[in-house]
């Protein structure tokens, strides 16, 4: 399971190449794209072979880029390139600073959801110093952690992937399925309160649509949760290395308990709408289940840390993993590899031959400190140097790094946890969640609107809608993640436990190491650190977004983004080339939630489409 299990060897320069007569170690074959010339080529005789450029992507702040090329005749896609357009340096920022001041430069990495890098980075500090917080401060953790996710979920639903799916987008680009949807009835009316799915795609409009709108006030009853018990956000000042710094009362757990009632009730509804979009697009037509398809290889480390469990201690990481409300994880084709936090670490590497970055001779860590093997391309070693180079699809293209655990290209996201946790059936015993083995139940309770069951079932088939449909659930399940922390907090200051951290003195001399397994709305999160004599040495963040977001590795296969489009088929009904907009293949890229900027533009040759739909002044991942 780690990079000395596989048929890899290392050249001189540290770079991986397969021992010759060795099959892919992905176990499939890689994709066998045309070349540049031949596209080129194409390109020049072909009409109806176009190169079309999305840049930027998506409707949040951010610096993300997509090169393709498409064949409208077939409608498929040809070649694809994800290209991170911008080089944040935290890494290098960081380097020979005191480790404290990690967890406030860290959180600058987003300003959509800083507080997860603050925590992350405190994990971190507290496995390199040996620090364990208290009881309470583990659950007011995870309270903070759960209102940012209740913060994110509709953010992503409702103002990034949303407009997708509105009546303004589906009868730009496919008028026959809004003349369908005009004559579809809703199934879950009676708890969402939409007759048709015209309705539901109507009230989906950007900056004019009611559900759109209200997603809106939604964060911001999420936010004001987070703020009652962190003090500030988007970059709290309160989380420290064993547990947080602020004061709690029961009169402020009731503050937070007012939101969460609101944001519980709104999960309800939620996940039914979506349910109904989603199934009106497959049964409108079942090709819609290959936009964003992929292989269902899928990561995270888990979240939400037992109290009782957590001593911050790597030596211990797999017991306390398993304690997790989310358990950590990785899927391979479907099936669970690992729910061990120390498989995950030692499984990983990053690679930069794609990247605008010059490799490193990553030799100081040999080994973990149970002496299982780690990677020269192990984030402990690795070694950030940026090289800015002009774009060469065939070389260098991206600010981004190609992540892979066992060689192997990854996605991450709170479906990612979510599966994990249904197979592993590993969660706490609890009156609101249960895990089967093929779904997660979920229960929730009377607030304003009556109790409703969910169920969340691993799909069958894995692409953009089903992405979509997870986070819509995954609303629900931190809601729910919420309430049993909060009954548990609750408890603990009734009961006169009010510490909420443990005094520690930093190490000034030797070599510490820690790593923060933790996690964002978007996914999988960790922090990996190097100190030396009081100083950070080494500082390496592997972010969602650069997993899914990667380029292609050394062998040739390509990151998530890159793989979910060169699957996609062009399903946009139009006339003439020119017209072509590219929905499905936006559709496929939101569905990850990349974090990137403001506006869509759709550049297709001498033609540019632009289409404003949000401003908003955020941070990137």
């Amino acid at each position: 399971m780690c990079f000395k299990n596989l048929p890899v060897e290392f050249d001189a320069a540290g770079k991986p190449f397969l021992k010759e007569g060795i099959a892919n170690p992905y176990g499939y074959e890689p994709r066998k794209d045309l070349t540049h010339d031949q596209i080129k080529d194409l390109l020049a005789r072909n009409g109806h072979i176009k190169e079309v450029n999305f840049d930027p992507v998506t409707r949040v702040a951010g610096a993300l880029a997509f090169h393709s090329v498409v064949n409208l005749e077939e409608r498929t896609v040809v070649e694809t390139n994800a290209v991170a357009t911008l080089f944040r340096g935290y890494e290098v920022i960081l380097k020979g600073r005191d480790p404290r001041d990690a967890i406030f430069i860290s959180s600058r990495a987003c300003g959509v959801c800083g507080g997860v890098h603050s925590t992350c980075s405190a994990l971190a500090l507290e496995m390199a110093f040996g620090i364990q917080p208290p009881p309470l401060g583990v659950v007011l953790r995870n309270l903070l952690l759960a209102a940012e996710f209740l913060y994110d979920h509709p953010l992503h639903l409702f103002l990034l992937a949303g407009p997708d799916y509105s009546q303004s987008a589906v009868e730009a680009t496919n008028p026959e399925l809004w003349e369908l949807a005009l004559r579809t009835p809703a199934e879950h009316g009676g708890v969402h309160g939409y007759d048709t799915i015209a309705g539901i795609m109507t009230d989906l409009n950007p900056l004019s649509g009611n559900l759109y709108l209200e997603a809106l006030g939604m964060t911001r009853v999420a936010r004001e949760a987070y703020v009652i018990l962190g003090g500030k956000y988007p970059h709290p000042q309160t989380i420290v290395p064993g547990g947080i710094s602020t004061t709690v009362t029961l009169t402020t757990f009731n503050e937070y308990y007012s939101r969460l009632l609101k944001l519980v009730d709104y999960s309800k509804k939620v996940a039914l709408l979506w349910d109904d979009v989603f199934d009106f697009f497959l049964r409108a037509n079942p090709e819609y289940a290959k936009v964003g398809a992929r292989r269902k290889n899928l990561i995270d480390t888990g979240l939400w840390d037992d109290p009782d469990a957590y001593d911050a201690t790597y030596a211990n990481c797999n017991e306390w993993g398993k304690a997790r409300w989310a358990t950590p994880g990785v899927i391979v084709d479907g099936e669970l590899r690992t729910t061990n936090l120390q498989d995950i670490n030692i499984g990983l590497e990053e690679f930069v031959e794609h990247s605008f970055y010059e490799g490193w001779n990553g030799e100081r860590f040999p080994t973990d400190e149970s002496g299982a093997p780690l990677s020269p391309h192990h984030p402990w070693n690795k070694e950030t140097k940026p090289r800015p180079d002009g774009i060469n699809w065939k070389e260098k293209y991206t600010w981004d790094t190609a992540p892979r655990w066992d060689r192997m290209s990854m996605e991450t996201g709170p479906y990612s946890r979510m599966w994990n946790t249904a197979l592993a059936q590993e969660i706490p015993e609890n009156d609101f969640i249960e895990a089967t083995g093929h779904s997660l139940k979920l229960r929730l309770p009377k607030a304003a609107t009556p109790a409703l069951d969910l169920e969340w079932r691993i799909p069958e088939d894995w692409n953009a809608l089903e992405r979509n449909r997870a986070r819509a659930y995954a609303m629900a399940y931190s809601a729910l993640v919420a309430m049993n922390d909060w009954l548990r907090g609750l408890a603990m200051l009734r009961d006169g436990e009010t510490r909420v951290s443990t005094e520690y003195e930093m190490p000034r001399r030797g070599t510490q190491v820690g790593v923060g397994f933790w996690g964002a709305g978007r996914g999988y999160l960790t922090h990996h650190a190097v100190i030396d004599n009081g100083k950070i040495a080494n500082y390496q963040i592997l972010t969602p977004s650069t997993w899914m977001a990667s380029p292609r590795d050394p062998f040739g296969n390509p990151g998530p983004y890159e793989e979910a489009v060169m699957n996609t088929p062009l399903r946009e009904t139009f006339d003439k080339p020119e017209d072509f907009k590219g929905i499905d293949i936006l559709r496929a890229i939101r569905s990850f939630d990349p974090c990137m900027p403001c506006t869509t533009h759709v550049y297709a040759g001498d033609r540019t489409i632009v289409r404003e739909v949000n401003t908003c002044a955020c941070g990137v991942e």
